[in-house]
């Protein structure tokens, strides 16, 4: 099916009486590197502009980093991670709640400044400061609780005690998307275990993670976080690659992964890697098909279809795919997109910036050029910022080359298949491997599906739900090492042996 009306969405403006753009100015971070507990100029004067993508202007400029940045942030860490890895689980844990209650207590400068970095709308803002309260909150909880094997006489005469250590400096990558969101996700566990950080946020929205730093100076000891602003090819390569970081942990594309995991490689350094993905939504005739066009279409389209689990390819059976698109259309068409003070009902922001926004422009061409039917949306939208409408491309062949690679906007694809196994191989067919979904209201298909996907997370009638117990992270080409839960804590730590010989 096609929608005929080519009107269907426009971007929501806020108009100056609404615009909340005059109290960015106040809560902006200062742009320097903060290292060894304060702010402080780079060894280079080349500056980065910072862009709001929703009005396309600079709000910001910040330092272009270099490894000489890099070699002073990691001396500090290095200083101070002796004496913070020699702290008790209890004063780890107090730090982090600490953390928590100033995020809290600084929530409306936090969303302001995402919101304009990134141009989320405030839903998505405001559920992203939430969630990080609640990950440093759950990690300082989390702190306190390490469980390892249990001491004992494993040998005759000999006493072992498993013993759980930092690993030492971790050097961090977090990517555009959530960059205060994922800075927590990475911050909170690697401080629970003891670690320091130096951490490099995306050149395009460091913003929050530098206002994190601004709050927290003074108030958590000097050096255990450092943040250097800069590229990839330059503070990123550094930190892989630095004989005194222990590991390094990195949220972004494959290709970012792929060069780090190989620079990182050269010093048989440990690696922690949560990279793209292109989750399958599987729908078996039996389903509630509206339940199920009502999940894709919160969890295909949230943050602008800009999220590495994005519920982006449906594979639904074809007795039930005519219906089935055409509930998804309807819902799609009922998405509000805008800037983020646009209206508390603006769902859809910008793509976060030009390159990313031709990008997306130039699968949907390809789309169309392969003669697929667009369903809905399917253009960028017209004037400032980076806008392009909530697309549906229906009827979509099995290897299509939109339904295999990671597009990162609000597109989402739908093809059918005819028989379980079916489904199940042409979903893992993906050379992603981080989340998927199962709609059925069959209890021995919700139990059997999920266990023969390749995927880390698989949800079963909901997509994109996460909670701090449980892990994320996932297989293939979407990295290794678990984010979230007590297994995060188990990736920041080591594992050592102490063996007393008590027989003589």
């Amino acid at each position: 099916m096609t929608l005929t009306d080519t009107e269907q969405f426009t971007v929501r403006r806020s108009s100056a009486e609404q615009s909340c753009a005059g109290l960015l100015p106040a809560v902006l971070p200062p742009a320097g590197h903060f290292i060894g507990g304060t702010f402080v100029p780079g060894s280079s004067t080349r500056l980065i502009d910072v862009v709001d993508p929703t009005t396309e202007q600079v709000i910001a400029s910040v330092q272009a980093g270099t490894a000489s940045d890099v070699d002073v942030a990691v001396e500090a860490a290095v200083a101070a991670q002796k004496s913070w890895g020699a702290t008790t689980p209890k004063e780890r844990s107090e730090v982090l709640s600490l953390i928590a209650n100033i995020i809290e207590a600084n929530r409306e400068a936090f969303e302001i400044i995402e919101s304009a970095n990134t141009g989320k709308p405030r839903m998505v803002a405001e559920d992203d400061v939430s969630s990080t309260i609640d990950t440093f909150r759950f990690m300082a909880g989390a702190s306190r609780t390490l469980t390892s094997m249990a001491g004992g006489d494993y040998a005759t005469g000999h006493t072992s005690v498993i013993l759980r250590e930092p690993v030492g400096v971790v050097g961090v990558i977090t990517p555009w998307n959530y960059p205060l969101l994922m800075a927590a996700w990475k911050i909170a566990p690697i401080l629970a275990a003891g670690n320091s950080i130096v951490l490099k946020p995306s050149e395009q929205t460091p913003l929050s993670t530098l206002k994190l730093a601004e709050l927290v100076a003074g108030r958590i000891p000097d050096g255990i976080l450092n943040v250097v602003t800069g590229q990839g090819r330059t503070v990123g390569q550094r930190l892989a690659e630095h004989p005194d970081i222990a590991l390094i942990a990195l949220t972004g594309s494959v290709v970012s992964g792929q060069a780090v995991a190989e620079t990182a490689g050269r010093s048989v350094k440990r690696v922690h890697l949560e990279l793209g993905g292109k989750a399958p939504v599987v729908v078996f005739p039996d389903a509630d098909v509206r339940a199920a066009a009502a999940g894709v279409r919160n969890a295909g389209f949230w943050n602008a279809g800009q999220d590495c689990g994005a519920a982006c390819r449906v594979l639904v059976h074809e007795s039930v795919a005519e219906e089935f698109t055409e509930h998804l259309v309807r819902e799609v068409g009922t998405l509000v997109v805008g800037a983020p003070d646009g209206g508390d009902d603006v769902e859809i922001g910008p793509m976060i910036s030009r390159p990313h926004f031709e990008r997306v422009k130039e699968s949907l061409a390809e789309a169309k050029a392969a003669g697929l039917q667009v369903a809905i949306g399917g253009s960028a939208l017209e004037g400032t910022g980076y806008f392009i409408e909530p697309t549906v491309i229906s009827n979509v062949p099995a290897g299509a080359h939109i339904a295999t690679h990671e597009i990162f906007g609000p597109v989402v694809t739908v093809e059918s298949f005819s028989s379980t196994e079916e489904a199940i191989t042409r979903a893992n067919e993906s050379p992603y491997g981080l989340s998927a979904s199962v709609w059925t209201r069959d209890s021995s298909l919700s139990l059997s599906v999920p266990k023969q996907l390749d995927f880390g997370t698989v949800w079963v009638n909901s997509h994109l739900v996460l909670a701090c117990e449980v892990p994320w992270g996932g297989f293939k080409g979407s990295g290794y090492g678990r984010d979230l839960s007590l297994y995060a804590l188990d990736d920041y730590s080591r594992t050592k042996h102490v063996m007393i010989n008590h027989s003589a």
